[in-house]
């Protein structure tokens, strides 16, 4: 046997043994065996770098990225309606029925729950990243995150070192399949006490973890953390014949994808028995799940029924419901905002809960502490809020429960801590000597709604202050490329794309701005009602208290907020040095005379056909309006677009009007 044929076979065997381990999850080999073989071809393809093929094994990691390219998917990416009970699910269904043009059996009563006339196939909904991987006659070509959908970033190096995704197929075939990357619970907690003994950052569950993982700009560092995926769609060229998406998915599998399993189901109260079945499986699984995918298993349906603007009509997510378990409490630890805000974190007995183990859960407030009568070692029941964030919501008393005494100076500078009238925090008065808030406030300035500069993560930040090179926002435009190689783990590139990426921030728009500035109680929808307000930054500054409160959205708090910030000499100084330093402010605003809906407030809700809730959002913004994620007393309109969540039934609750996008689309144009 020839050099080249001992390689194809070597090739042909690690990749067969791969499979057979990190999808069917039965090895042949023994570890060593496998090694053994892989070092082998290893070598070969050292000696004969002329039979190195892009899809061989060993070429798993390539080289560094300077950034993920963006690149725009040949079939848009939608995102999934959600059922949040078994009424949604079958309001659902029903809608299927009625908008599938073939007749239905006569016999069909909605009334009675009598759904048995289309398929469906049921599959766990994977809490991970969506990726599209591109295969040319059976290679891997190109693989893209799910972006907006419409544009993805290019992450094949990073994909090719993921195990479970083959690089060759068993047939020669064109394909595009859809997938979830994710992170196997086990894996997480094992890399999070890596992180933890290293002193680097945590991440706070799995599925962050995995998108963390998959986007570095190394795939070296990818190959290290412990990736996998389960694929749930393909699109095949025309040789490959499948009528329906569990017809695809075995297809899939025949492959050498790693599909999970699915369930058909003859009508829609099988797809719920299947649900129900899931919510207690689910807490056996290596992998976090937040619901079950249900869709129409009919290839033929799903093209008639189509899509609305963001979703297919013809598939539906239902969720969990939120999950709570019962811990004790260990610990409160009080950590110190940007603002100087002291708030309160729970340390508890790690409990597995929706599908990742939690160790610490917020009680937001001292108030929420007294309200809640919580005491060390008291027992707490902790619930996920929006399914991502553990927060204690109740307390019993056990026999160890001892009082907890709560801080009345800073944790992190000693400073005595204030009460603000009106205003449930405590706080740390001392803003310019708390090193918590420098790097909180720094932390603030550099993220992607303010300043948005790349690269500047926890541990950069937490190193530039401590040695003292980045004291206030304007010291990171001072910055030199020696200051970045003295810090832990930079070296030449990172520096420069740190540098690259600050000298990039120095055009921002004026709401961005004002956002960065991080002055209390002034966010993201005040910045832009200031920017419509306010030509320039010299005009914000020379604001009076008076004309300020008078802004609808911005209203007395906020208004004394902003004239004390703009009194403090400090500020004034860091402002003018990062315009001295080259930040140049551009104000979208100037100019545009149609400010008819300032000081209106609109919330959408539910699902629009003309355009995407964010297009409609800045439709709104630029002609002055506020578009605020939760309703209030003061929210003017509330949009209701295709399934509609329970903002609509708040809205009604308080009285708030009511428009559908019809209306919406006029109050727009001018109607």
């Amino acid at each position: 046997m020839d050099i080249q044929d001992r390689i194809e076979n070597l090739r042909k065997l690690i990749d067969l043994n791969s499979y057979k381990y990190y999808v069917e999850d039965n090895p042949e080999l023994e570890d060593w065996e496998y090694d053994k073989l892989f070092r082998e071809l290893k070598e070969l393809e050292q000696l004969h770098p002329e039979f190195i093929s892009p899809e061989s094994p060993t070429q798993r990691v390539g080289g560094i990225s300077e950034k993920f390219n963006q690149v725009q998917h040949k079939i848009r990416l939608y995102s999934l309606d959600n059922s949040n009970d078994v009424e949604e699910l079958r309001q659902w269904y029903s809608r299927v029925l009625k908008d599938v043009s073939f007749p239905v059996s006569s016999q069909l009563s909605l009334l009675d729950n009598n759904y048995n006339d289309v398929e469906l196939a049921a599959e766990l909904k994977i809490d991970g990243l969506a990726v599209s991987l591109t295969y040319k006659d059976g290679v891997f070509v190109q693989g893209l995150t799910r972006g907006d959908g419409v544009i993805g970033e290019d992450i094949t190096n990073n994909l090719k070192t993921v195990k479970s995704i083959p690089l060759k197929l068993f047939e020669k075939v064109d394909v595009e399949v859809r997938g979830e990357i994710y992170m196997p619970i086990s894996s997480f907690n094992k890399l999070n006490k890596i992180q933890a003994e290293n002193g680097q950052k945590t991440f706070a569950n799995p599925r962050n973890a995995a998108a963390g993982s998959i986007r570095q700009l190394d795939p070296s560092i990818t190959s290290q953390r412990d990736l996998s995926i389960f694929v749930y769609a393909a699109i095949f060229d025309k040789k490959v014949n499948v009528k329906t998406h569990t017809d695809s998915l075995d297809k899939c599998r025949q492959l050498g994808f790693r599909v999970n399993n699915y369930k058909k189901c003859k009508n829609i109260q099988d797809a719920i028995e299947f649900c129900s079945q899931m919510a207690e499986y689910r807490k056996t699984l290596d992998y976090a799940t937040d619901g079950v995918v249900i869709k129409v298993n009919s290839i033929a349906m799903q093209n008639e029924l189509g899509f609305t603007a963001r979703a297919p009509k013809w598939a539906t997510a239902f969720k969990f419901p939120p999950e709570e378990v019962w811990s004790i409490l260990l610990d409160v630890e009080f950590s110190v905002g940007r603002t100087g805000v002291i708030t309160p974190v729970a340390v508890i007995k790690p409990v597995n809960l929706s599908g990742s183990v939690v160790s610490r859960a917020s009680m937001y407030n001292f108030d929420e502490i007294q309200r809640l009568n919580i005491s060390l070692n008291d027992e707490v029941l902790i619930k996920k809020a929006a399914e991502i964030i553990p927060k204690v919501v109740r307390s019993r008393k056990t026999d160890n429960s001892k009082p907890l005494k709560l801080p009345e100076n800073c944790p992190c500078c000693n400073t005595p801590l204030i009460e603000i009238e009106g205003e449930v925090a405590r706080y740390c008065p001392n803003k310019n000597g708390c090193k918590a808030q420098i790097k909180g406030r720094i932390e603030y300035f550099v993220s992607k709604a303010a300043m948005d500069i790349d690269g500047f993560g926890e541990s950069i930040i937490e190193q530039l202050v401590e040695r003292k090179l980045v004291y206030r926002a304007s010291d990171i435009y001072k910055l030199k490329y020696e200051d970045f190689l003295s810090l832990d783990l930079i070296k030449d590139k990172s520096a420069n794309n740190l540098l690259n990426a600050i000298e990039n921030s120095k055009n921002v728009l004026f709401s961005k701005f004002i956002n960065a500035l991080g002055i209390r109680l002034v966010g993201k929808e005040s910045s832009d009602i200031l920017a419509q307000n306010y030509e320039n930054i010299e005009k914000l500054k020379a604001a009076q208290y008076e004309e300020l409160a008078e802004i609808m959205g911005i209203g007395e708090k906020m208004a004394k907020s902003i004239v004390e910030y703009f009194a403090d000499s400090q500020n004034i100084a860091m402002i003018d040095e990062m315009i001295k330093l080259g930040v140049k402010i551009t104000n979208k605003y100037n100019g545009i005379k149609d400010l008819r809906l300032r000081g209106q407030s609109f919330v959408i809700t539910g699902t629009l056909e003309s355009m995407s809730r964010e297009v409609a959002q800045e439709k709104l913004k630029e002609l002055g309006a506020k578009t605020p994620s939760s309703v209030s007393k003061n929210t003017t309109f509330v949009v209701v677009g295709a399934n509609p969540g329970s903002k609509a039934t708040k809205a009604q609750e308080l009285g708030i009007k009511i428009i559908n996008e019809k209306e919406l689309v006029e109050i727009i144009n001018g109607g």
